[in-house]
């Protein structure tokens, strides 16, 4: 079991695969199918978990959201006795959020809401257009800036004014070629005053809906019907402040204003970033593990493949193990042999696949707004899984050659 053995069965497997093309392809196609399926998989999953912790990265990493319920809590009721995540919980109020900013652990509060309303200029009408009414702190959360005009004032949340600001793509197809800032527009009926265009930097959500606008909360309450009672709190705690303690300091406060009693469950929620991304970890990891099911069916018919490729191999060579034998080959060495070669199969499928889903990813990452990049450990992986499958699936085949009789081996025709 020496390193001129190694490269003796490698040999003798790659002279089988090209005599026998068709049989061969057809041996190692599960294996391909299998590794480059969870290649694609694990460079899609990446590509999404890095585009994801740059935007929340964006968020700040000590910033925080408070919501009425817990949206990073993924809760599957089939009984149907339970309720929705937010029932017995009272909504946030914009006094609550008032509170919070006069906190002497936190920076800024900005509320946030949302609604949608077809926008209209001239003669070109945009229906159903996602419309953010969030503070005038708002750019501090989103990666992007300011092509034309300005942001809003704090006064313009005060007195409710119809401001609004544009997303560079809804921009662009409502106005074209025409300068937008100053321009009067309807939003659901009433009239609004463009007054900046935000151009956010891209993401992986910014190319599937880059069609929005920002308006003052106050106003999308009033003049846009948005829902207070699903008001939102993006929190930043000054810098002198950790995490922990402005979230403790926003807890007591919480609880004080709802008369909540010691031993009593908040009916609020407070969110750290980093746990949308636990989140997206728990959904992926299902999500994964199905493929890596789906993945495994295939390196089992390329298993079988093997076993099939594997036996007709031993029996078109059994005079020549016989010879072996005579010569001196120990069973050691005849199973190390055979196992060699079938690891060479499985390797070469493993090898394709990889090939198969890094171009798939590469593909995916061009073509659309998914970044995708192929991590290292599923390299690894994939060869490991490759070399296992061959050694596991040619075990039986090496076992036979190597326990034939040399006598009968060498009558064998």
């Amino acid at each position: 079991m020496n390193l001129t053995a190694a490269r003796e069965g490698v040999s003798i497997a790659l002279d089988a695969l090209r005599s026998n093309r068709v049989r061969a392809a057809l041996t190692i196609l599960g294996v391909v199918i299998g590794v480059a399926t969870v290649m694609a998989m694990a460079a899609m999953i990446g590509g999404i978990r890095s585009s994801i912790t740059g935007q929340l990265e964006a968020l700040g990493p000590k910033n925080f959201i408070m919501d009425r319920f817990d949206q990073t809590q993924v809760r599957i009721v089939t009984d149907g006795t339970g309720g929705p995540p937010w029932e017995g919980k009272p909504s946030i109020t914009m006094d609550e959020a008032a509170l919070i900013a006069e906190l002497p652990s936190i920076q800024s509060v900005t509320p946030s809401v949302s609604a949608s309303a077809d926008i209209k200029y001239g003669t070109r009408t945009i229906d159903d257009v996602s419309i953010r009414g969030q503070g005038y702190e708002w750019p501090n959360y989103s990666k992007g800036d300011f092509v034309a005009g300005r942001n809003f004032l704090p006064t313009a949340e005060k007195r409710s004014s119809a401001v609004i600001v544009l997303s560079e793509g809804l921009a662009e197809s409502l106005f074209g070629q025409v300068a937008p800032i100053g321009k009067a527009i309807r939003v659901g009926g009433d009239r609004f005053h463009v007054i900046g265009v935000y151009k956010q930097e891209p993401n992986l959500f910014s190319g599937a809906a880059d069609r929005w606008a920002v308006v003052p909360p106050s106003t999308a309450i009033k003049r846009l019907d948005a829902d207070e009672e699903w008001l939102s709190l993006l929190i930043v705690p000054t810098a002198a402040a950790t995490q922990t303690r402005a979230m403790d300091d926003v807890t007591s406060l919480m609880r004080t204003t709802r008369g909540l009693r010691p031993g009593e469950e908040n009916n609020f929620a407070l969110m750290r970033q980093e746990a949308f991304l636990e989140l997206f970890n728990r959904i992926t990891g299902a999500f994964f593990l199905i493929m890596l099911v789906l993945s495994s069916i295939g390196l089992m018919v390329g298993g079988v493949g093997v076993v099939a490729i594997m036996m007709i191999s031993v029996t078109e060579r059994t005079r020549e193990i016989g010879v072996r034998k005579a010569l001196g080959a120990t069973r050691r060495e005849i199973l190390w042999q055979f196992l060699v070669e079938s690891m060479t199969v499985t390797v070469i499928g493993g090898v394709i696949g990889m090939a198969l889903g890094g171009g798939g990813a590469f593909l995916l990452s061009v073509l659309t707004p998914i970044p995708a990049a192929v991590p290292l450990w599923s390299i690894v992986a994939a060869l490991a899984v490759s070399a296992i499958t061959g050694i596991g699936f040619g075990l039986y085949p090496a076992n036979k050659a190597a326990r034939l009789d040399p006598v009968d081996a060498l009558r064998y025709e």
